[in-house]
């Protein structure tokens, strides 16, 4: 009789658990998220969405920073990460002219920015652009690789780069994508 009565209590023991994880499930299942606001859910639905990542970049760092930041905002989604660099060719000359410092610095900006995607583990493109003017040239390559957002890092207000605060302006101006800036703080002496 006494195992009779220790096989019940083991029963009992198996029965009352299986209760409470079955009672811990349904509780699971049938508790109602929080609700959160429709505007946060509409952001929070609009950066899920972007796949495809434009950073132009002219290998100096804060144009990297760009990069870098073009990789967190896409890391969850995998985006693809489209690296260009723009040859700025003067007026006097063809845009086919043979500009070849201009175009190995291009190379080595590229390679750059490539390495710090490849640290992220995502798909990285990469463009060398010619165009009168580097903002003409982004825009052309966010329009023919149909990008989701525009990243760019810009340089500090350091008094060093009218024609990049130009650009940027330019972007801004005339862009019909999402454009987010990078601009690190300024230092002081």
């Amino acid at each position: 009789m006494s195992a009779e009565a220790h096989w019940n209590a083991l029963g009992l023991a198996i029965g009352i658990i299986f209760c409470i994880s079955l009672g811990a499930i349904f509780l699971w299942m049938f508790m109602v998220p929080k609700q959160i606001p429709l505007a946060a859910a509409r952001a929070r639905r609009s950066v899920d969405a972007i796949k495809r990542i434009l950073v132009p970049t002219v290998g100096m760092p804060y144009s990297e920073r760009g990069v870098e930041l073009a990789c967190r905002l896409g890391e969850k989604q995998k985006a693809e990460i489209i690296l260009t660099y723009v040859i700025e060719v003067p007026r006097t000359l063809p845009l086919g002219a043979s500009m070849p410092k201009e175009e190995e610095k291009a190379r080595e900006a590229l390679s750059r920015a490539r390495a710090i995607v490849e640290l992220h583990n995502l798909p990285a493109f990469e463009r060398i652009e010619r165009a009168r003017e580097a903002w003409e040239g982004i825009l052309r390559t966010a329009r023919d690789n149909d990008v989701d957002l525009i990243v760019m890092g810009i340089s500090p207000n350091d008094g060093r780069s009218e024609a990049l605060k130009r650009t940027a302006n330019e972007v801004i101006r005339r862009s019909k994508w999402e454009v987010i800036l990078d601009k690190p703080a300024s230092r002081t002496p």
